[in-house]
């Protein structure tokens, strides 16, 4: 999908800053390039396409009679396809910060998931990102919401994404599990430089320069109320050079029909 096209998607409602910290809302128009992206960017990050394909390769390969071919089809069926709000709403915000910002994700959490209700600690969000020409390591949480409150209540309290941003921001704690965490799955891949540059740049700027995100998506009438009192509590929190987005979007359709759009392309 070419910039362009997907300036053809959004509209901007609403652009502030205030010190380290921006935000933004942008209302998405429903149309032939929407489309597109939830069945392709979304959906690959959603169903872990990449590592789906690997995974159902391998046990092909193992496959040696009828029988194992027919036990391997039984097993393949039983998978049951993600359907959750919040775990869609994960997968658009990787694809959406993919295509607008080029961020870089070494892993994909869907394979983490070892059971349906299995929950990972730390951050939604994990990868990379090249901010003023430095890779930086990409930290973030994703909050889905259709409530009509603005802001709605999941930016709020001690589980709200304001919260969760500010502990990313200064719990060195935390930020060692998710290094450790990375660590590992970018070894011995393409993406074992950039971990090394972002970290390199991490610890040089005293633990500071990192780039924070939090994305809200919503089904509801653009509001720069859903941010801004938000975003200037944090704006008191989290100083450069640690760089901090809220991203507010606003989809053309109930987030409730998301399964079925990702799934058949019919929003009702």
């Amino acid at each position: 999908m070419s910039q362009n096209l997907w300036v053809n998607m959004e509209t901007v409602q609403y652009c502030e800053v205030e010190g380290a910290v921006n935000w933004q809302g942008v209302s998405l128009q429903r149309n032939e390039e929407y489309d597109h992206f939830l069945k392709t960017d979304v959906a690959a990050r959603l169903y872990d396409q990449e590592g789906s394909d690997d995974f159902k390769n391998h046990l092909r390969g193992l496959v040696s009679t009828g029988f194992s071919q027919k036990s391997l089809d039984i097993i393949l069926a039983a998978e049951i396809p993600e359907q959750r709000d919040w775990a869609i709403g994960e997968a658009f915000a990787e694809a959406w910060l993919s295509k607008k910002h080029s961020a870089l994700w070494p892993w994909n959490l869907e394979r983490d998931k070892r059971t349906p209700k299995a929950s990972l600690p730390g951050a939604d969000l994990v990868g990379f990102i090249e901010i003023n020409n430095k890779t930086q390591l990409l930290i973030g949480e994703v909050k889905t919401s259709s409530d009509a409150n603005t802001p709605p209540n999941v930016m709020n309290g001690h589980g709200g994404m304001i919260n969760q941003l500010e502990e990313l921001a200064s719990n060195l704690s935390l930020i060692c599990q998710l290094l450790r965490w990375l660590q590992p799955r970018c070894k011995n891949t393409d993406y074992e430089n950039q971990f090394n540059t972002a970290v390199s740049l991490f610890l040089n700027s005293g633990n500071k320069s990192v780039a924070i995100f939090g994305i809200l998506i919503r089904d509801t009438m653009p509001c720069a109320k859903d941010l801004k009192s938000r975003a200037k509590t944090l704006a008191n929190s989290i100083t450069t050079p640690t760089f901090c987005q809220l991203q507010a979007i606003y989809l053309p359709h109930p987030i409730s029909s998301l399964p079925s759009i990702l799934s058949s392309g019919d929003p009702s």
